[in-house]
């Protein structure tokens, strides 16, 4: 790629008008006085692998990539880092200067990070963790609480089959408990972490009861839309610790900006605003 050219980097997602993604990196672009851009890319299935391949062409360091394209880019990079191939799907692309494609998921980057942030001194090995749900999302969660120490993760998902699958690929710390019994497996957690749509704007609730869990847990909604979901609202009024989700979106940004653009950003109260505003 020509160094005359301004960065460029972006997202690519099928829908994609929703992203969030262009404020979160033009906010860090204008704090760091880098002149360059992000965009969105509205890429549909039959045309990504086409489109994908002519980014670096067209002065692209690199782009996240979101759904529908986040399993389909691995086979396309030269290089897939550990945490990427073990979750099966990548969300952070970098079109390094040799012509290489790194692939890498900073999903469970940005949950941990999140967490770390929002309650201060929480570790994952604190105790076992309870999982809603068994997507993509889940599966980046799963395995950064894994690596970070959880002794177990108890996950449900409502297709039960899911989770079984999902839980048979990590291994004997992540034990499937029924969605009906969702409230026993509270019992002494640790941690709480909703991947699920429910709860969402538009979505049906989240039909759970945390007074089963203890008062020191942390409970964490990956959801933003609302930003306070029902699920955080019962934990904020059982003074239990809690952190929503909006922080995930912001911290799984930084090591695909740092890559792109050579700066490390920081995530503060500006950026948060900046990615919240209407």
């Amino acid at each position: 790629m020509s160094a005359n050219r301004l960065p460029l980097a972006g997202v690519l997602g099928w829908p994609i008008a929703h992203s969030r993604s262009p404020r979160l990196h033009r906010h860090w672009l204008a704090r760091y006085g880098i002149e360059g851009d992000y965009i969105t890319l509205g890429v549909e299935p039959r045309d990504f692998e086409a489109a994908f391949r002519a980014l670096p062409l067209l002065g692209f360091r690199g782009v996240n990539v979101t759904i529908p394209h986040k399993e389909t880019v691995l086979r396309l990079a030269t290089k897939v880092s550990d945490r990427a191939a073990l979750i099966g799907a990548a969300n952070t692309i970098t079109f390094r200067e040799d012509g290489s494609i790194y692939a890498d998921n900073t999903d469970g980057y940005g949950f941990l990070e999140n967490l770390r942030a929002g309650a201060a001194g929480w570790k994952a090995s604190e105790g076992p963790a309870l999982v809603l749900g068994a997507g993509g999302a889940s599966r980046a969660i799963i395995s950064a609480l894994l690596s970070d120490g959880a002794p177990e993760i108890r996950l449900a998902n409502r297709t039960r089959s899911r989770a079984e699958f999902l839980a048979g690929e990590f291994g004997g710390r992540v034990k499937v408990v029924d969605w009906l019994h969702i409230e026993d497996a509270l019992d002494g957690v640790a941690t709480v972490v909703n991947t699920t749509s429910l709860g969402m704007t538009g979505q049906p609730p989240l039909q759970i009861s945390l007074k089963r869990a203890p008062k020191t847990a942390l409970v964490n909604d990956i959801v933003y839309s609302p930003l306070m979901t029902p699920l955080l609202e019962e934990a904020q009024s059982r003074r239990m610790r809690w952190v929503d989700g909006i922080g995930m979106l912001l911290h799984q940004g930084r090591p695909g900006f740092e890559a792109w653009f050579g700066v490390a950003p920081e995530v503060d109260a500006d950026l948060r605003a900046a990615v919240l505003a209407e």
